[in-house]
């Protein structure tokens, strides 16, 4: 038996695997975001403690006989985030999240500090990546700067937590600004421009190699058997893909949660940084993927089903039987900035042609259609860089919906597949690494799920091409009142 825990910004997942690959049982717990002040995004770490141990004990509580029998461990987490140490290992302040975008300006002078920055990490610096977020506290909290020992990642934290063992991996560390994406090392001139050395980092491995092993004390109080083996693991984005068994050259998915994100394996390192294209490490080894980024995705429509008051299921009813949406506004789904292709934390979230005509259908399917298309402006990056997509498949919560499936194989012009237990996502790619750390080989751990629906696209319509024109206009028009 293994276990996979996922380590997403709204929730930790916990699952249990069997040694067939086969999921024995899965559970969650939820987290909240912290937004003390505009453009900002922070989490207690001890939270994520607290839910992983709540929701472990609901995974013992489903299958209390296999949970004890679980071999190893694997972590999937939130990219980028920032969780810093004193000497003594404690807490220093809230992590810094992924989709915080307070270190704009600390972006500008951490690239041009370095000539070769472009060469080195193969991604533009935005403010999402952890290397801003310490350029930012050495000048605003030069206090609690100084007194950094140690930067993990949100998993490996608690990695940290659960072996006392400082460790990351690939997939992960690539998302740093801190690593030579090419060689799979920390590259000493980027540590240096934020003041940081690798004693300052945690030790790097694969994803599928073993990081640690579980404390006796740790053990006991999550009622596992003492020394369990850490995978290395990764990356929510890298599990995910490990989970769907996207693991070759070619491979891909998109993911519809809290962002929206379009990962492509390459058998080579590919970056296409000018167009804010994402070029990491996977989680497996000799491997990289390209992944393009909207930082408002599922979210968007949860955000908007809050706000009128109305569940998802039932708003995505309505819009299925609204026969006429040629009254829908145009959304732009910028609500925290955007990462692919604008690379604009200012962006806002707009509705665009609202008349009396509107209903929530309306502006339920334009929520959908400007997350759809968003997705598009990343396929069109991705196909910049020479990348040839023509199909993918599609996980996180937004896979539940049919009828998003279906428009976004219409405005990609490519095949969509779900998958059985396609919505573990990273949590079985966590497991599915974390076997392969206990021995199993790759191939017995990484095949594709069987597929549960394919959405072919149909021919897009004059009409969805007119309101993808009008959705990039209207963002250009924009551009400058946002700032």
């Amino acid at each position: 038996m293994f276990i996979g825990i996922d380590f997403g910004t709204s929730e930790v997942k916990t699952l249990l695997m069997n040694e067939n690959g086969q999921i024995e049982a899965s559970c969650g717990v939820p987290l909240s975001v912290s937004r003390p002040q505009p453009m900002w995004s922070e989490q207690n770490p001890a939270d994520w403690w607290q839910a992983m141990r709540a929701s472990l004990a609901k995974l013992s509580e489903q299958s209390p006989i296999a949970y004890k029998q679980a071999r190893a461990i694997g972590l999937s987490g939130q990219m980028h985030g920032a969780v810093l140490l004193d000497k003594h290992g404690q807490v220093l302040r809230p992590a810094i999240l992924w989709n915080d975008v307070r270190s704009f300006d600390e972006c500008e002078e951490l690239a041009r500090s370095i000539p070769n920055f472009l060469d080195i990490t193969g991604n533009l610096a935005m403010p999402g990546f952890t290397a801003p977020k310490i350029l930012w506290l050495k000048k605003h909290e030069p206090e609690l700067y100084a007194r950094i020992d140690k930067v993990l990642l949100p998993k490996d934290y608690i990695r940290y937590c659960m072996t006392g063992e400082a460790v990351s991996d690939m997939s992960d560390a690539a998302g740093t600004l801190w690593l030579d994406v090419a060689k799979r090392d920390w590259s000493d001139e980027l540590l240096g421009a934020c003041g940081l050395t690798r004693a300052n980092m945690p030790r790097l491995v694969e994803g599928n190699q073993p990081s640690a092993q579980l404390s006796p004390a740790v053990a006991s109080e999550l009622g596992l058997s003492a020394r369990i083996i850490v995978a290395g693991g990764g990356g929510d984005n890298a599990t995910s893909a490990v989970g769907i068994g996207a693991v070759n050259d070619g491979d891909g998915f998109i993911s519809l949660g809290t962002s929206g994100v379009m990962f492509v394996v390459n058998e080579r390192y590919s970056p296409n940084p000018n167009d804010a294209v994402h070029a990491f490490c996977h989680a497996l080894p000799n491997r990289w993927h390209q992944m393009t980024v909207m930082l408002s995705a599922a979210s968007a429509l949860r955000w908007f089903c809050k706000t009128v008051n109305l569940h998802e299921t039932e708003l995505l009813s309505d819009i299925e039987h609204t026969v006429d949406l040629s009254a829908a506004p145009i959304f732009l789904p910028y609500l925290s900035g955007e990462r692919t292709p604008h690379n604009d934390p200012h962006a806002q979230g707009v509705f665009f042609g609202l008349s009396h005509d509107c209903t929530q259908a309306h502006m339920g399917y334009a929520v959908l259609e400007g997350v759809a298309f968003g997705l598009l402006d990343g396929l069109n990056a991705l196909r910049a860089a020479g990348t040839t997509v023509s199909e993918l498949s599609l996980v996180g919560g937004g896979a539940r919906s049919a009828y998003w499936a279906q428009l976004l194989a219409d405005v990609l012009q490519v095949t969509i597949h779900t998958h059985v237990g396609g919505e573990a996502g990273g949590a079985l790619g966590a497991a599915r690494l974390g076997a392969m750390a206990a021995g199993c080989s790759e191939a017995q751990m990484c095949q594709k799920p069987p597929i549960a629906n394919t959405y072919k696209h149909r021919s897009r319509s004059d009409g969805l091409l007119a309101r993808y024109d009008k959705y990039k206009k209207i963002y250009q028009a924009l551009y400058p009142l946002f700032k």
